[in-house]
């Protein structure tokens, strides 16, 4: 056992007696000891529970005879972060929480690691140190929160985003505000829309590292805690086996990730984040792929924003398995993918779809291709993402002309200003991995813009990210960036800006000759932060078309 390094033999005494400061005792020396990498925080809603989690996980491990330890990680609440300077340390820390959970396990010797996230950067943060180690680990979330409700409607984050916009048009008091502001979240959990933290736990499913459940069952429910003891028992058995992360996390099983993405619809941050994961284990997953297979998988659900479902109706529908159960049939997912606990094909004959009104059977699809669109054109030449699957039909082809903002800050007073008409195409640029740097959400300009009723008459681009719960023609990682001379840095106010969705196009009406000579004259901004850890991310990171991973 990798343990064996820290506590066995004459020369590690002293090591024995700090893990005696810890209240061990011999026998626990023989047996393996297995890290608890739990993200328990008391400023993130999906993560105030976690030590509940964490505690049921290490029972399961102690029941199967192993010795749990729990260690911490960080995670940023990309909800409370919007809108603001906080929004620029978000996907940052999915970095920060690879790096972090790497030196924790190899400094302590841990035989396995049972990984327990909720939220948006921590999931994948924490699939890529999964990867990277490549020792037996298992994962179990910390699940959804239910929907809020008001007037017998369910709500979500995304409601009260959008009631901001509400107000500024004058459609809506401050006081509704405030009730909405009251019953939204109404407790712990991810928020409760198939937004990224959802998407990602979902995802962790259909790659074959957590069972069946992770992605759907609420944080509330007994059977998350009966679900978090069944990974600790199961983790044991992963040990003895000695299965490894990488011959789990194959082309095969991103293949099945992806199929699952573009049936649930879901948050485009999957497209940074499944190359990041895909990067760690060591293989490429190019845009192109995306593309490739949402032209061949359709669309089942549509879950907030894209729909009025919340993540409690997938799970009374089936979850998962019912969803990989309906691509199946069309063979579209493959049940031979290793699993955790078995194959993949276990879940699916497991899985039953209880509703078809929440999960479309197969032949009765919302579209016939996935939720998820790679663009590409001379606007961006190496690809830009939009969730589909929540664009208004209106506004699958549009033309219009560009509103330049250099910042969300900006775009945000505009739209609040009544300063945007239907028709327009905000541009929202330097806000990339490296000009953000860090590359902030936008949920703020897309909820006011809904809000406003304008989420069917404007589109949005920009070399940023969208929220998972954003929703409309918002295109997001627009690639190159501007910080790194991209076109939509020489973009100027009123060019013609084409966006065909159905035909993965994106272009600026601007000759060859004339964006040259744009370029020319283009001079690198200043950079926005110039020390700390933004500074040395912005230096080390690489483009949001290869996953904003750090290059070496």
């Amino acid at each position: 056992m990798r343990s064996d390094s820290v506590n066995k033999g004459m020369a590690r005494a002293p090591h024995r007696s700090l893990f005696k400061a810890l209240g061990f005792i011999d026998e626990e020396f023989n047996r393996p000891l297995i890290g608890i990498a739990v993200a328990k925080s008391e400023i993130v809603p999906g993560h105030l529970h976690l030590d509940t989690i964490a505690k049921a996980a290490a029972d399961g491990v102690r029941l199967a005879g192993g010795v749990p330890v729990q260690f911490p990680v960080i995670g940023v609440c990309d909800g409370i972060a919007m809108g603001h300077e906080g929004m620029r340390y978000s996907l940052v820390t999915r970095e920060l929480i690879a790096d972090s959970i790497e030196c924790m396990v190899m400094a302590h010797g841990f035989d396995g690691v049972i990984y327990i996230p909720n939220c948006d950067k921590i999931v994948p943060g924490m699939l890529m140190a999964a990867a990277r180690l490549n020792l037996p680990g298992v994962f179990v979330s910390g699940g959804p929160m239910l929907a809020g409700r008001k007037d017998g409607k369910p709500l979500t984050l995304t409601t009260v985003f959008e009631a901001v916009g509400a107000v500024g048009a004058g459609t809506m008091s401050e006081a509704e505000l405030a009730d909405l502001e009251e019953a939204a979240c109404p407790g712990c959990g991810s928020c409760s829309g198939m937004f990224t933290a959802n998407s990602m736990n979902c995802v962790t499913e259909a790659l074959g590292m957590a069972l069946p459940g992770n992605g759907t069952i609420p944080a509330v429910m007994a059977e998350r805690l009966r679900l978090a003891k069944k990974t600790g028992v199961l983790l044991m058995e992963v040990l003895k086996q000695d299965l490894r992360p990488r011959s789990i996390l194959t082309e095969k099983a991103f293949m099945n990730a992806l199929a699952l993405d573009m049936a649930l619809g879901c948050s485009t941050n999957t497209v940074l984040h499944l190359p990041a994961i895909a990067h760690e284990a060591g293989f490429t997953l190019d845009l192109d792929c995306f593309n490739k297979v949402s032209a061949v998988t359709p669309n089942l659900c549509r879950l907030a924003p894209a729909g009025p479902h919340a993540i409690e109706e997938l799970h009374a529908a089936g979850g998962i398995p019912a969803v990989l159960g309906e691509l199946a049939k069309k063979q579209l997912v493959d049940g031979s993918a290793a699993t955790v606990y078995g194959t993949l094909g276990e879940a699916i004959k497991a899985g039953v779809n209880r509703n078809p009104e929440i999960i479309r059977p197969i032949d009765t699809p919302y579209s016939a291709t996935g939720g998820l669109a790679i663009l590409r054109g001379n606007l961006a030449p190496d690809g830009c993402v939009v969730k589909r699957s929540a664009v208004a039909p209106a506004m699958l082809k549009h033309t219009g002309p560009a509103r330049i903002f250099d910042a969300e800050e900006a775009a945000f007073d505009a739209i609040m200003g009544g300063k945007i008409k239907p028709g327009d195409v905000i541009v929202i640029r330097y806000e990339g991995p490296k000009g953000g740097p860090g590359m902030k959400e936008m949920l703020g300009p897309t909820g006011a813009l809904a809000g406003m009723g304008l989420d069917d008459k404007v589109a949005l681009i920009t070399d940023g990210r969208f929220s998972g719960a954003t929703k409309g023609a918002a295109i997001g990682h627009v690639s190159p960036e501007a910080a790194e001379g991209g076109i939509i840095g020489l973009l100027k106010e009123g060019d013609r800006i084409t966006i065909d969705i159905d035909a993965h196009s994106i272009t600026v009406k601007a000759g060859e000759e004339e964006l040259a000579r744009r370029k020319a004259e283009w001079k690198p901004s200043a950079p926005k932060v110039t020390t700390g850890y933004l500074a040395r991310y912005a230096r080390l990171v690489s483009s949001a078309a290869t996953g904003a991973v750090f290059v070496e």
